[in-house]
């Protein structure tokens, strides 16, 4: 699945994109997508602290999803 859309658009399609976020992130729980809410960065934060990540390592995963 490619998903290439901006901030706005992920935090407005947040809801629909939580279940591909789980299946393709399996660490983060549903409190984790609770707190990250659709928000970008958060999510590339808790990429990071999941997974151990750097932050660039962390968008571009992001992007390349």
């Amino acid at each position: 699945m490619e998903i290439d859309m901006n901030s706005d658009e992920i935090k407005g399609k947040w809801k629909q994109l939580t279940g591909d976020v789980k299946s393709r992130w399996g660490k983060l729980t549903d409190d984790d997508l609770a707190e990250i809410d659709g928000e970008k960065d958060k999510l590339v934060g808790k990429l990071q602290e999941k997974y151990g990540k750097s932050r660039e390592e962390a968008e571009k995963e992001l992007e390349n999803w």
